[in-house]
């Protein structure tokens, strides 16, 4: 099956290809099979016309019909495939051409600005990153950086993105795309999705990195066989995204997901939020370099390398608490929104497999939860720090399949 976080328009919020209600005019159902067999090929790859006809429950003249239109405007190619199976005339294979239709995905981080230019497919063809400082935080240089590294890009490439995503480590209300916090950045009541869109000059939309982290994860990540994931991350702070019954958990206006706020300490450091003993405070980035005798402030290649070294070790000694505090967050996690998979995304990619192991088995003997359904499933991602890049992409090309 393929997936999209939100389905066709009108009916957000949805995973998976949204059928036609009955009673629909003929434009719309080309309009709905065209949209549906685009998904199929951007998040699955090529495949037969007889592959798709079979998982989209339509019949071949119209999957012929659709994927004819499709190759005549260049969108798709057709070709014979190279290993055939049975007798007679061969299925062709259906292939989506990266360049038909791209768009521009940002993911901004306490540190740096991630950018790159993803094709039909889910193929990056173009990327840039830079470093940021106090001086280049500001929401007004990000934006300005953006559209200059927007153009140097679609130049290079000659390609024109027709939408954009952008990931940010704050709230972001979803319906417009403004930030109403992101405190690691210092930002607060920013109009991004709106400042974006003016200097782009094309649709953008904005949403927590978390969120976005999950839904790469569930599109293109070790959760593609789950309906209900919770995506943790640590960067600076800690996040997380929600999907519940193949449904992205959003909660009022978008503002979901800060799990680093839990109170995990009674009486622990004082978190900016103004809480004391959060999750973040214990698990986060500083937390995790007190753990291994670094300044706080150290650069994320140090700390990576100093868990590499660490990689074939059993539980080493200086990562035993942080190991505690991590198993203990994740416990309230999965008793609360009992999901089927934990991917643990960003910073906690790193970790030795000694400690990810510890804490499954923690989180197996103390959570409720996790004991009823079996075992819930704790995993690293395997889209390391590209994850909420890929999911910012992913966000932007909800619209632009159903235009193309």
């Amino acid at each position: 099956m393929s997936r999209t976080w939100v389905g066709v328009p009108g009916t957000p919020g949805t995973v998976g290809p949204v059928r036609p209600a009955t009673g629909v005019r003929p434009d719309d159902a080309r309009r709905h099979n065209r949209a549906a067999l685009l998904r199929r090929l951007h998040v699955d790859g090529a495949c037969t016309r007889a592959t798709l006809a079979t998982e989209l429950g339509l019949n071949r003249s119209t999957i012929k019909a659709v994927v004819d239109g499709l190759a005549e405007t260049g969108v798709v190619t057709e070709a014979v495939p190279v290993r055939r199976t049975g007798a007679g005339r061969p299925s062709l294979m259906v292939l989506p051409d990266p360049a038909a239709a791209v768009v521009l995905s940002v993911d901004v981080r306490v540190d740096r600005v991630a950018m790159a230019v993803v094709g039909l497919g889910g193929q990056i063809l173009g990327r840039h990153s830079w470093n940021l400082h106090r001086d280049t935080r500001l929401p007004g240089e990000v934006i300005t950086h953006v559209a200059e590294s927007a153009a140097l890009l679609g130049d290079e490439l000659a390609l024109v993105p027709q939408a954009a995503g952008v990931s940010v480590p704050g709230v972001v209300r979803r319906d417009d795309g403004r930030v109403h916090e992101a405190p690691n950045l210092g930002w607060r009541d920013v109009d991004l999705g709106a400042r974006l869109a003016s200097v782009l000059k094309i649709p953008v939309q904005v949403a927590n990195d978390a969120e976005l982290g999950a839904l790469a994860e569930y599109v293109r990540g070790v959760a593609r066989d789950v309906t209900d994931l919770v995506w943790v991350s640590a960067d600076y702070g800690v996040g997380g995204g929600i999907v519940s019954g193949g449904r992205p958990l959003r909660g009022t206006a978008g503002y979901v997901g800060e799990i680093g706020h839990m109170s995990v300490r009674p009486g622990g450091r004082d978190c900016y939020c103004g809480n004391r003993g959060c999750w973040e405070t214990e698990v986060g980035e500083p937390a995790l370099c007190r753990a291994l005798g670094l300044p706080e402030d150290a650069p994320r290649g140090v700390v990576v390398a100093e868990l590499r070294s660490l990689q074939t070790a059993a539980v080493p000694g200086p990562l035993d608490e942080f190991t505690e505090w991590l198993a203990t967050g994740l416990v309230t996690v999965v008793n609360m929104m009992a999901p089927e998979l934990v991917v643990l995304g960003d910073l906690f990619t790193a970790l030795p497999p000694s400690v990810v192991d510890r804490v499954r088995g923690v989180v197996h003997a103390r959570s409720l939860v996790s004991r009823a359904v079996g075992g819930t499933r704790i995993e690293t991602s395997p889209l390391g720090r590209d994850a909420k890049l890929v999911g910012a992409a992913e966000l932007a090309f909800e619209p632009v399949l159903a235009a193309v």
